[in-house]
Formats: C-alpha cells, structure tokens, sequence
C-alpha cells in the first residue's frame, strides 16, 4: 500500500456537526469490541504537538519524504540532526490522561484492538497490549541496505560520539520527533552508518510517501472485520493509511465514531463526531463507567 504524500486536506461545508455530548462514546464502549485508530492528537496533551490542529507543525515544517530521504546525503544530514535533537524531547514524554483510558478499557474487555498513526510508543507506555504500530516506532532504527534493526537508544549514543559539542536550539518539536532547525544549524553534523554493512540508516516509521508493509495493512483489516465498532482518537484522518480503515468498516455496516475537536475526513462515515479534548472526554467517560485509569 502506498501512503499518499497528502499534508492537507480542506473539509467541505456539506459535513455533519460535531458534538459535545459524551453519550455516543459511553454507548459505544458500553457494548464492547470496540476497535481504537488513534492519531497525533491522541498525544498532545504529552507535549508532542499534531500536525494539523490549531497550532499544528504543517504551517512551518514539510514531513520528510521517502524519497527525499533515500535520494540526498544532504537530507539525511539534516533529518538525522534535527531527530537527534529532537529525540532528547521526544523520548522524555509520558502518556497522558486518553493513552491511561484507553489502556484502561482494553485492561475491562471493552476494546477488539488498537491502531496507531502515531510513532511515539505512548499507548504501550500507559499499558496497552497488542498495540498496532501503524507507521512504525521512532525507538527502532533499520539499515536499508541489509534490513539490520537497532534500538534508537543505541544509535543515540553513537551520533554523540560523533557529534560532540551539538547543543543547538530549536524553534519547535514536531510529531515525527523532528526538531526546527536552521540549514546552518547542521552542515557539520556527521551521519553514522550501520556497523553491520555500512548502509544507511532510517528511523523504523512510514515516511510520507513510503509503502507501509503489506501485512501490517491486512492485520489492520482483519483487526477492522472482527470488531463491534470503531473509535477514531485524534486523527484528521487526512492520509490514507488510516482513513482507508474508517471507509472499510462503514462499507461493513460497522458503526464509526469519531472523537476530535476539528473536522475530519472520515466525519462522513461516521454516527458523530464528538469535538472534545480527548483526555477530558475519555476521563469522564471512564468515571461513567467506573473504570479506573489506574488499577
């Protein structure tokens, strides 16, 4: 499957209303089997920021692509130093009140599985089991050449082996982990290859414009077929890699339920939206039914 390159996405005016009724959420856990696609809004109350929200990274920063990545050294200097400043942020971040519900429902039998957008380990983190990582994990690091994998802790320790002194300071963190930084603020930084056979190396996620591997899509669809019903968390819904899964399960006959503060593209194939704070809505709907975000 090839993820589509797509950084926006302009809602038209013929889509339902969101609400801010808790209801159709409480309902819907309620019955059971419930399947969660989460996406970057999912985890800006942990301090990472989304790409598309309000204050959202797209209206500074263009997501590294696949193929800008895999054609230019010099792009892979200035992704490989911006992610290692950014890493030092990203790795610091801790699940917040919606990953502790969600781990929470799986924890009382409420949910089928969970998907994730999202690259930032969070939901394992708060205690989620089985997660689906549908874009990979920024804390593994694959050689291209001869598909070597590593943790990013260790890789981590070798770019500061090799770049000793590299304290800059950045404008913003973005959802990728990518930090804001000036062309100049990384012309000297020194890219390390794979001690296994000197490849290149690339963080363990989906680039946009990359291909996400063909088993994981159908664990996805089989995850979307066995489930009651499914609840988006965060997303925009805006690439096709998670969007697809909202359009399958609708064609199925399943109800869809989104739950985030601006339109979607999925909002046409959902019950509702609900235009909530996510760990607000989810805490209170967790107290509803007298579920613990703790056990």
């Amino acid at each position: 499957m090839r993820m589509r390159p797509t950084l926006s996405w302009t809602p038209t005016g013929d889509l339902p209303p969101g609400t801010t009724d808790l209801e159709p959420v409480t309902d819907m856990l309620n019955t059971g089997g419930v399947l969660v696609l989460s996406g970057a809004g999912m985890s800006t109350e942990s301090g990472i920021p989304d790409y598309r929200g309000e204050n959202g990274s797209l209206s500074r920063h263009t997501p590294m692509t696949y193929q800008d990545f895999t054609a230019s050294a010099q792009a892979r200097r200035r992704y490989w130093a911006r992610s290692h400043l950014g890493w030092r942020t990203f790795g610091r971040a801790r699940p917040n009140d919606g990953h502790r519900a969600v781990a929470a429902f799986g924890r009382h039998g409420l949910l089928s599985g969970v998907i994730t957008q999202n690259v930032d380990g969070l939901h394992q983190f708060a205690g989620s089991e089985g997660v689906v990582e549908l874009h990979g994990s920024l804390d593994r690091v694959v050689c291209l050449s001869c598909r070597a994998s590593t943790s990013r802790r260790e890789l981590a320790q070798r770019l500061e082996k090799a770049n000793p002194g590299f304290e800059p300071v950045a404008a913003a963190l973005n959802p990728d982990g990518d930090a804001d930084l000036a062309d100049e603020q990384v012309v000297d930084f020194q890219v390390v290859p794979c001690t296994v056979c000197g490849g290149i190396l690339k963080p363990d996620v989906v680039f946009f414009g990359e291909t996400v591997p063909p088993s994981r899509v159908e664990h996805c669809r089989r995850l979307v077929r066995e489930a009651t019903s499914l609840m988006v968390l965060g997303s925009s819904l805006t690439v096709m890699s998670g969007f697809r899964f909202v359009r399958e399960a609708a064609q199925a006959g399943k109800p869809v339920l989104i739950v985030n503060r601006d339109p979607t593209r999925g909002d046409q194939h959902a019950l509702t939206r609900v235009a909530v704070p996510l760990g607000a809505a989810l805490t209170t709907v967790a107290g509803r039914l007298d579920i613990p975000l703790v056990d």
